[in-house]
């Protein structure tokens, strides 16, 4: 068993709180991600999804798990499962720092991932105290104008590692 915090960094221009339009818990925000296989070191071809709200039995039966599959490659079973309670939003501070805010923690067997995607999805609040809801990173990045505040505001330079942890 290998867990894998998800972390995310961004350059955040006049704006603060990146994260998923739930919060980082939110159950129905879905995860994009590919997986490499533990076994044959075969990375899959498209992206895998996971979301909380989602669960299958594992491949032995005795639990629930957010993603179960077999290695298109070598057949051997994997699983994902997600555990909530370990994510914070990328605030600004941390992005001048350049540092990177954990997301979501996986546990993973069988299975690594990499590549996590940027889609929509996302929420984040300028500087000001304007908030911007339904926010797509997919493209790579996010501007916007606050006209409350009268600043722009910018989302660019996404980048997503998973951090082994015990």
């Amino acid at each position: 068993m290998v867990n894998f915090l998800l972390m995310i960094s961004a350059e955040l221009e006049n704006i603060t709180n990146l994260q998923p339009q739930g919060g980082c818990d939110d159950p129905n925000f879905t995860y994009y991600f590919k997986l490499k296989c533990g076994n044959c070191g075969e990375i899959t071809q498209k992206e895998t999804c996971v979301t909380l709200n989602e669960t299958v039995p594992s491949a032995k039966g005795r639990s629930e798990t957010n993603l179960a599959q077999k290695c298109k490659f070598c057949s051997r079973d994997g699983t994902v499962s997600m555990i909530p309670g370990r994510g914070h939003p990328l605030t600004q501070e941390l992005a001048e720092t350049g540092k990177y805010a954990p997301l979501m923690l996986f546990d993973c067997r069988g299975y690594e991932p990499v590549d996590f995607l940027f889609g929509s999805g996302w929420k984040a609040e300028s500087i000001e105290g304007t908030k911007f809801n339904d926010i797509d990173l997919s493209e790579g990045e996010f501007s916007e104008y606050d006209e409350k505040g009268e600043c722009p505001v910018m989302i660019s330079n996404l980048r997503a590692s998973f951090d082994v942890v015990k």
